[in-house]
């Protein structure tokens, strides 16, 4: 990694704690700077304006995510597990997507610019409904959605408990075992 490589990471580490923590109106350059090691200029020079060093931000964990945890179709129920697994070790992920949600994109499709992302996701679903392994009678997209927010059910978003890596091992595996067996009764077919 090259240093401008190793800079631009220091500002972005710094930055996602910032904004997770903050939101994209509270968050304040001049805790980035102190937190990064870097000057304002220099975050200014790299990323630009804060919306943009936010944008950025919000990019890199959003494709970390869908990189870390590979979306096959044929295997709902546990990738639904492999994305609580990924919720508690990115923890700023789940935050950063309701900052994005409160404060920029209150309705609609919440990752402009990334459509060709859930697209092919969605053509895989349709392709396991005619191979006969998903529920038919449901559009792909919503059995997208539903699979993305039953997996993020203790992420930070959660309306009653945030799992966190202090949770017992058994309760992590409960947790993964309940969301494959709603993914499994819910989206898929009983074959």
């Amino acid at each position: 990694m090259t240093t401008a490589e190793q800079t631009r990471q220091r500002i972005l580490d710094a930055a996602t704690e910032e904004f997770a923590t903050h939101g994209i109106a509270g968050a304040r350059v001049d805790r980035i700077a102190k937190r990064s090691g870097m000057s304002k200029p220099m975050i200014y020079a790299y990323y630009g304006a804060k919306d943009q060093l936010f944008d950025a931000v919000f990019h890199a964990h959003v494709i970390a995510n869908g990189d870390r945890v590979p979306f096959t179709a044929a295997e709902l129920p546990e990738y639904a597990a492999r994305l609580y697994d990924d919720y508690l070790a990115d923890p700023a992920l789940a935050r950063l997507v309701l900052w994005k949600r409160l404060e920029r994109e209150s309705t609609g499709y919440l990752y402009p610019s990334l459509e060709d992302h859930d697209v092919r996701h969605i053509r895989d679903i349709e392709a396991e409904q005619r191979a006969g392994s998903i529920r038919p009678d449901l559009d792909p997209a919503d059995i997208w959605s539903l699979l993305i927010s039953t997996a993020a059910t203790w992420a930070q978003a959660s309306m009653t408990v945030v799992a966190t890596s202090a949770d017992a091992p058994e309760v992590h595996q409960r947790r993964r075992t309940a969301l494959a067996a709603t993914i499994r009764a819910g989206l898929c077919t009983q074959e």
